[in-house]
């Protein structure tokens, strides 16, 4: 589907089957000289014909082409190789370029990780072979552009200012369009749906960056979010307020979880709410466990980070406890 949201910015919705996300939103300014694609999909054909076919609906040139990639995950970043040509400028976030480029070390860490904090070996190897971010990355190596918190795109008449708003990722970027008063979002804030904020490192507390990263836009001057997912919304204020409620509610259920007793992060993951079509944790695919471990993963090092949870780390196991 390819909607025109304001003069010369439109929407394409791509859809990522079997995905719980149901489909992504790649948006694209043109203007007389070149056009701007911001997040294109997975790497995977249904993606790409669905944005090629909308790319040609709208008289796209991609030898005219550059590309914003919000964050690294597979559905925002996932076909730039494949439309991507020698002439298009792709621009990227410092901190996560590097790794992007050499994916296999980082699910070798990701599994290491998950392994210390109690993740079931059987499920933990299913999870990772099934993974969309390894499934779906990125082919080929992508000479990047970086930009970092200040800098703009101007594309026809939209001038856009980068914004780094890490949390979801480390390097996550939105654009802000002060005078049209438009924020793309890629997966910073969303409206139906909740980020997926999640730690497969000690070194990093991404539910704390997150939450201030909320609170640096909160009183950007907003009229319409253009978000990586679902409808685009306003009211980006009220958003933020729900989604610091949603991670305070979470934070303390894992407290509560851990009145009972110590437990390694698979076990408070599987004790956990979601809001899922599944009866159980038992009945969770092992790809949707990983998920959710990473959130509460997340939840324990903010909590620990507030001195609220603290950590006994053995020689095979990390367990969490209340701190006394």
């Amino acid at each position: 589907m390819t909607e025109e949201i304001l003069p010369n910015l439109y929407r394409i919705e791509v859809p990522l089957p079997r995905n719980p996300l149901q489909a992504i939103n790649s948006y694209v300014i043109k203007d007389g000289n070149r056009s701007l694609v911001i997040d294109t999909g997975m790497n995977r054909e249904e993606c790409l014909s669905v944005l090629s076919s909308g790319l040609k609906e709208l008289g796209v040139d991609l030898k005219k082409t550059d590309f914003f990639i919000t964050h690294v995950h597979s559905d925002h970043m996932g076909l730039v190789p494949s439309l991507a040509t020698d002439t298009s400028i792709v621009y990227f976030n410092r901190p996560e370029a590097s790794s992007s480029n050499k994916p296999g070390s980082s699910w070798q860490r990701n599994d290491e990780f998950a392994a210390k904090h109690g993740f079931p070996e059987d499920e933990r190897k299913k999870a990772i072979e099934n993974h969309p971010g390894r499934k779906y990355s990125p082919q080929g190596h992508i000479d990047f552009h970086i930009l970092q918190e200040g800098d703009t795109i101007r594309i026809g008449d939209y001038l856009f200012s980068c914004i780094e708003t890490p949390g979801h990722t480390r390097g996550h970027m939105c654009l802000y369009e002060s005078r049209k008063k438009l924020l793309v979002s890629g997966d910073h804030i969303l409206i139906d749906i909740t980020p997926n904020i999640s730690l497969t490192s000690d070194d990093e507390n991404p539910l704390n960056d997150y939450l201030n990263s909320l609170d640096k836009v909160y009183n950007f001057d907003i009229k319409l979010v253009l978000p990586g997912h679902r409808r685009l919304f306003k009211n980006h204020r009220e958003r933020i307020t729900e989604l610091k409620q949603h991670h305070q509610e979470r934070a303390d259920e894992v407290l509560s979880i851990l009145e009972a007793g110590k437990k390694n992060a698979f076990q408070v993951a599987s004790l956990m709410t979601w809001d899922m079509t599944y009866k159980s944790w038992e009945q969770f695919p092992p790809q949707q466990k990983w998920f959710a471990f990473g959130e509460a993963e997340a939840h324990l090092k903010y909590l620990e980070g507030k001195g609220e949870v603290e950590r006994l780390t053995g020689e095979q196991e990390v367990i969490f406890s209340l701190k006394n």
